[in-house]
């Protein structure tokens, strides 16, 4: 039996979720563009997981786009938002920071690159967050917009949007922030502090993969990547997921109404599993202690090869993860680790809770992780 403690990377889809979605899979088969009654009845389907996003975020419906994930919506708001704004004749600098998702860095480096934009990107204090007046200072009267994530994904640090927004609004600039990992698990204000676009994932929710959610304010325009019918304001054509956007939807909710008691529940967890592993002699946390999502522990492990020790924990049924498992067959140091300083020579593994976490799988996990870890350095630690 496998103790799952790589919810970072993708989570078990809720019962809940999976009976929402399961009329849209079966008889209500209609295409929510259609005008009869199969495609009426799809249409009332994803209306009503709009208004479930919607009430969770906190914005309104007309504000909550459908795509097929993360990945999508963050390049969706990146290049739309910066071709709409220099389109409009206010500028072509963009701001990020050095801890982004690929799916942000690697837009805006190629606006950069293959658009003519120009781009600062801002790097992370060690530990592992933005300095929120650094930032700041890198804005300029020619920015059009700012991308911060609101956690970051790897090693699971929760960024100041709280003070970055306000202050970007008050400065005339959209914040577009990528809230993949931390939707449901840390406070996210749209309102309050400014957010003009947010990228979400459903399958990071309990949800069903290949759907996600760009929220974009209604008084902000994004010229669409994908071209078509039309769909989604215009900005994301295609016909719509209709089961995946309605398990969207319910995850969103389900999210929501159980987060009082399942953050405190992943905090109990995080700290836990943080003991245990710290306890192991050359093993250190990766990022703030303190200011992170309540289901991350990011460590690093003197005398070990990653993979080796991975492929170790795996053997012995605990998955976890060497980084995210957004990039396929990456074999270079993280972006993320290199930008704070973590050192090349050891192993760094990410352990993420979930709802299926009990007390139990993070006992036996770090019981597994001490034999490995003893028997890989007795072994001279994996390296090639």
């Amino acid at each position: 039996m496998t103790i799952y403690l790589d919810h970072a990377a993708t989570t078990p889809l809720a019962g809940e979720v999976l009976a929402a979605m399961r009329p849209y899979l079966e008889a209500e088969h209609g295409n929510p563009s259609s005008s009869h009654a199969r495609g009426r009845a799809a249409r009332a389907g994803v209306e009503q997981s709009r208004e479930q996003v919607a009430a969770a975020l906190g914005v309104t419906p007309l504000e909550v786009l459908f795509t097929s994930g993360g990945t999508e919506s963050d390049n969706a708001a990146v290049k739309g938002m910066a071709w709409t704004a220099r389109e409009a004749g206010r500028g072509a600098h963009l701001v990020t920071t050095g801890l982004e998702h690929h799916a942000v860095g690697d837009s805006a480096a190629w606006l950069a690159e293959h658009q003519g934009f120009d781009l600062t990107v801002v790097p992370p204090e060690r530990d592992g967050v933005v300095d929120p007046d650094r930032l700041l200072d890198a804005v300029r009267p020619d920015t059009v917009l700012v991308s911060v994530m609101a956690a970051n994904n790897e090693i699971g640090t929760v960024q100041p949007l709280d003070v970055i927004g306000p202050a970007l609004r008050e400065r005339g600039v959209p914040l577009h922030t990528d809230a993949v990992q931390a939707f449901g698990r840390v406070r996210l204000d749209c309102d309050a502090w400014g957010i003009g676009a947010l990228a979400l994932s459903a399958h990071k929710i309990s949800g069903p993969k290949g759907v996600g959610v760009l929220m974009l304010r209604r008084h902000l325009g994004a010229q669409p990547v994908l071209h078509g019918g039309g769909q989604e304001r215009g900005v994301r054509s295609g016909t719509l997921n209709t089961p995946g956007i309605v398990g969207c939807g319910a995850a969103a909710e389900l999210t929501c109404r159980t987060m009082a008691t399942e953050v405190p529940r992943l905090c109990a967890l995080r700290e836990r599993l943080t003991a245990g592993l710290l306890a192991v002699e050359g093993v250190g946390l990766n990022g703030d202690a303190h200011r992170r999502l309540p289901h991350n522990v990011h460590v690093s492990v003197a005398g070990c090869d990653g993979e080796a020790l991975l492929f170790a924990l795996d053997m012995a049924g605990v998955a976890a993860s060497a980084g995210s498992a957004c990039q396929s067959g990456a074999a270079a140091p993280s972006h993320v680790l290199t930008a704070i300083g973590a050192p090349p020579d050891r192993a760094h593994l990410r352990f993420t809770c979930g709802r299926s976490t009990t007390a139990t799988d993070v006992d036996a996990a770090v019981a597994v992780f001490t034999d490995a870890v003893d028997s890989l350095r007795a072994a001279g630690g994996g390296y090639l």
